[in-house]
């Protein structure tokens, strides 16, 4: 199956992924957000990624397919090796790899940025058939070697229904005494360019 190009996000693709983002707020559980973010929403949420972490995006035959990026974990100074990790695929796309492609390609930006921790947050079902959420991304999380790491029981409501709020972990690096510095994505963004072909 041919891979997908992946490359750095910019405010000019919002529009693009709220078309992928939207099916997940209207009709999934998967994220807990109720209303679709408007235009200039995504375009701030874009930006303020971009500070510090990488945010990218998978293209297939020209088209966006996909979209990832890490975030802060907590705000907290001592946290700061660690971050939330994030993925979205276009509906008519899944199953094709586009996940797996942008999950490898953050992991070895944010190894370049010295993080070691990777934790994603995972809407799950608690009755065992759901019209809104599968428990899919668990399945795909623990494929790309993520941990069980904690469940939050019925913490969200959406569609009528309680939702549980489970954590995985991943660690990209074995955790030292006096870690390297943590470094923005702008100081290693030219080597992301140079090393990975992504800019």
């Amino acid at each position: 199956m041919k891979s997908s190009r992946i490359r750095i996000a910019t405010r000019r693709d919002a529009a693009k992924l709220l078309e992928i983002y939207a099916p997940y707020v209207e009709k999934t559980a998967v994220t807990f957000e109720y209303e679709v973010p408007a235009v200039p929403e995504f375009e701030k949420r874009i930006d303020h990624v971009l500070e510090k972490y990488p945010y990218l995006v998978a293209e297939r035959a020209g088209d966006i397919s996909g979209y990832a990026y890490a975030g802060v974990f907590k705000d907290r100074a001592a946290y700061r090796w660690a971050v939330e990790t994030t993925v979205y695929v276009r509906e008519d796309m899944k199953k094709m790899g586009t996940g797996r492609e942008l999950y490898a390609a953050l992991e070895k930006i944010l190894s370049m940025q010295n993080i070691l921790n990777l934790n994603a947050c995972i809407a799950y079902p608690c009755e065992a058939e759901d019209p809104y959420l599968t428990r899919d991304s668990v399945q795909f999380h623990k494929r790309l070697g993520y941990q069980f790491a904690g469940k939050f029981h019925r913490c969200g409501y959406k569609f009528g229904r309680w939702y549980h709020m489970i954590w995985m972990e991943k660690f990209l690096g074995g955790h030292t005494e006096n870690p390297p510095a943590v470094k923005s994505f702008g100081e290693v963004r030219s080597l992301v360019a140079e090393k990975l072909g992504i800019w």
